[in-house]
């Protein structure tokens, strides 16, 4: 008992052999990971297999970059929240973990009144500006205004989910991720057939809602580690601005991305072809399960970093990165080979099609190296955002989405066009320069890692 009962506690991770804290941290936030990724392939495998067929399949996946786009910023407030309370309970200061948490809990009400109102104004001129076809127009806009009607449950648990990292505990929000994600499919199936994508939107939002319930009563069941008073939910300048400073570079990379997206995906609708549409979808939906090793000790290491120069042990971070790093690069390397094997089966999830699942699995094979390389990045730059610095990331960021990757892509299909090549060969090279864009991306973070002016953030410098 005492032993489940550990699983649920805040995991002090400045104590102990650094790669079992981040294992202990990392694995249930992996299983986590791979429920929140359940939410988005439970919708498209219902309506891709539903009486709509793969035209819902690719309104879900068109509306994805105008979602991310509006999300992206509080994304990122999220992780410069899990950044201060990682910090704060490092330093065992309790009176300043509350006052972060309420003031989190504030600004997350502000955003999700803003997105509720912003949202559905501008879905629609978003859509065309990103070519969306006519045939998927309407359900696109359908699925986008519910979901930002409802965005409460998504910008709650977030935040929520984001303080129970930064405490060390990932298995909370685990267990209630798995519970509404079972919720979400029933509902998916109860909602598809009558309401389009628009059910499956109501659906997640339904779900989502029931999350961010779930980890608020967790959160104020910690009454041992922080006790959280009416007052502490006043907006304090200094704690807002902290957090807003911490998160903002975060989102914007987000929103950096969210932007090239968008420009990639006027590119894909360009072709005018509905399956590639609908294939892009498929491989972003299983790319999303090669990612979440990656993404997991990323998280993990952004928690390890903080607690620790919190904790003022910033002797444990040099071997706790090497340590994540070499836990993270083995686990891709197992992970992605069984992910690229099974990719078949998990496309046939999606759509009865073999051609369009042909076609899924030619370009997933191209990014195959690439979920190697994201193994490295996301841990080095879970590293920095964890001592605070988030600026870094950013202009990485802002250097491989934009300043590279939109370009290569334009110029690699424009130049496959005037070759004479296949509208196939065409169709490849989006994918390519998605390859090219990490792999520089890991060099660059390597780079700047060992340059290492992220050490200025933290308060004492040592030689890391």
């Amino acid at each position: 008992m005492s032993k489940l009962r550990d699983l649920f506690s805040p995991r002090d991770m400045s104590q102990g052999e650094p790669w079992k804290r981040i294992a202990e941290f990392a694995f249930p936030l992996l299983i986590g990971n791979f429920a929140q990724q359940l939410y988005n392939t439970v919708d498209a495998v219902v309506v891709g297999n539903s009486k709509w067929g793969y035209t819902a399949l690719a309104s879900v996946g068109n509306a994805s970059p105008v979602l991310n786009l509006l999300l992206a910023l509080f994304v990122g407030i999220s992780t410069g929240a899990g950044i201060l309370v990682a910090q704060h309970f490092g330093a065992k200061d309790s009176e300043a973990l509350s006052k972060t948490i309420g003031n989190c809990i504030t600004l997350t009400a502000i955003a999700s009144l803003a997105i509720m109102v912003i949202g559905p104004l501008i879905t629609g001129p978003l859509l065309k500006a990103v070519g969306t076809l006519p045939s998927m127009y309407d359900g696109c806009r359908a699925y986008l205004n519910i979901f930002f009607y409802g965005i409460a449950g998504f910008f709650f648990y977030n935040i929520f989910a984001g303080i129970l990292r930064g405490l060390g505990d990932s298995f909370s929000a685990l267990l209630y991720l798995m519970i509404t994600a079972a919720l979400n499919i029933i509902l998916d199936l109860a909602f598809v057939n009558s309401m389009g994508v628009a059910g499956v939107a109501l659906a997640t939002v339904i779900a989502q809602l029931i999350s961010a319930f779930l980890c608020l009563r967790k959160i104020l069941s910690l009454k041992s580690v922080f006790r959280l008073q009416r007052r502490d939910l006043r907006p304090l300048r200094s704690q807002i601005s902290r957090i807003v400073g911490l998160g903002i570079p975060s989102g914007l990379t987000q929103a950096i991305f969210s932007c090239a997206m968008m420009v990639v995906q006027r590119l894909i609708n360009g072709f005018d072809d509905e399956m590639f549409v609908a294939c892009n979808v498929m491989v972003m939906r299983v790319d999303g399960y090669a990612m979440l090793p990656n993404f997991s000790f990323g998280q993990a290491m952004g928690t390890f970093a903080g607690q620790n120069i919190g904790a003022r042990r910033l002797d444990r971070l040099k071997d706790g990165t090497r340590q994540g790093l070499i836990m993270s690069v083995c686990t891709a390397l197992v992970l992605t080979p069984a992910v690229l094997l099974s990719g078949p089966a998990l496309m046939r999830l999606f759509t009865p099609e073999q051609a369009l699942i042909d076609l899924s699995m030619q370009m997933m094979y191209i990014l195959g190296a690439g979920y190697i390389a994201m193994s490295v990045t996301q841990v080095l730059q879970g590293v920095m955002r964890g001592a605070g610095d988030t600026v870094t990331p950013m202009w990485i960021g802002l250097c491989t989405a934009v300043i590279l990757r939109l370009p290569l892509a334009y110029a690699l299909v424009d130049w496959a066009k005037n070759a004479g090549m296949s509208l196939l060969m065409q169709e490849r090279m989006v994918f390519i320069s998605l390859l090219i864009n990490w792999l520089i991306g890991m060099i660059i973070t390597i780079i700047l890692y060992k340059i290492g002016r992220w050490k200025r953030k933290i308060p004492v410098y040592v030689d890391i």
